[in-house]
């Protein structure tokens, strides 16, 4: 595995792991149409979980396989896929080594009403399926943020001692957040942060809007001119608050959306100086012919 000037730059910032998880960042950095450009896209399907199956897979029927996303996420060539432990022991063996794994090690679902996840995949499995990373959901302002900063903090540094890449979902939500505040410039900007703290080697925000929602920060954002006009500008105040740009942030790709609204996104994300997307509903509920398609001009953007 050649790594590119880029690469050996991107891995050069995680300065206290061992040969192991940079072997790991290295293969998701390396992987598919993007490998070598410090870009990546990784499909992400663990939204059975999240929104049941129906809400996930009825639009397109034939992703109720799990072999079906292997399948897109291989001949998209993307740089991972990531999913729960069950979704991927159904394709582990039929598929290793064709693209980078990360196990989902934990989940929520819609009908329970506390803001929390439960752990559903261990350090151990994520090795017996021959993964790259662990991926793990933070909610920052959930009642329960703090617990799951303590499991991450857990996970992670078993996941880092036997060379994993451990990559973060931040994602604000709680009592004191309305939907908009969930993705305000600032609030993103903070999740991205606290996830960066708590050792993430990849971070995964939502794209930020131009709202800024805390009392606390409005006078800092106008004070200090942060510039939030548009997503370029937001996307790289997000990249500038994960240390400088020292740690990988990627954005999702949010409900299911028009493909013009999703390719400005993206655009957004690329100009912003993202390092990429990570990118589910807007591309597996669709036929797969036209998820290709979309993956391909998407892949195309990043690598412009």
């Amino acid at each position: 595995m050649t790594l590119t000037p880029k690469v050996k730059a991107i891995l050069n910032q995680y300065e206290s792991d061992n040969p192991g998880t940079k072997t790991n960042l290295a293969r998701l950095l390396n992987a598919g149409k993007l490998g070598g450009t410090g870009k990546m896209v990784i499909l992400p399907v663990d939204q059975g979980f999240e929104h049941g199956p129906a809400r996930s897979f009825a639009a397109n029927p034939a992703a109720y396989d799990p072999h079906y996303h292997f399948q897109l996420a291989i001949e998209a060539g993307l740089s991972g896929y990531a999913a729960p432990l069950g979704m991927l022991e159904c394709g582990a063996a039929t598929f290793a080594g064709e693209i980078p794994l990360i196990l989902k090690c934990n989940s929520s679902n819609s009908l329970a009403t506390e803001k929390d996840q439960a752990v559903t995949g261990t350090v151990a499995d994520a090795l017996r399926l021959g993964c790259a990373g662990i991926g793990f959901t933070i909610y920052p302002g959930s009642e329960y943020c703090f617990d799951q900063m303590e499991e991450l903090r857990e996970l992670a540094a078993e996941a880092k001692s036997v060379g994993l890449a451990v990559i973060t979902w931040s994602y604000p939500r709680g009592p004191v957040l309305d939907k908009k505040a969930e993705t305000a410039v600032d609030v993103c900007a903070y999740a991205a942060h606290m996830a960066a703290l708590c050792g993430a080697h990849i971070i995964k925000v939502k794209p930020p809007t131009d709202v800024v929602a805390l009392d606390a920060c409005k006078p800092v954002y106008e004070k200090n001119k942060v510039d939030v006009a548009t997503l370029a500008a937001r996307i790289n105040h997000v990249v500038q608050s994960s240390f400088a740009g020292r740690r990988i942030v990627i954005f999702s790709g949010g409900e299911h959306t028009g493909t013009d609204n999703l390719l400005a996104t993206i655009q957004g994300i690329h100009d912003g100086g993202g390092f990429g997307s990570i990118i589910g509903r807007n591309v597996f509920q669709r036929p797969k012919a036209e998820a290709l398609a979309l993956l391909d001009q998407i892949i195309t953007i990043f690598k412009n």
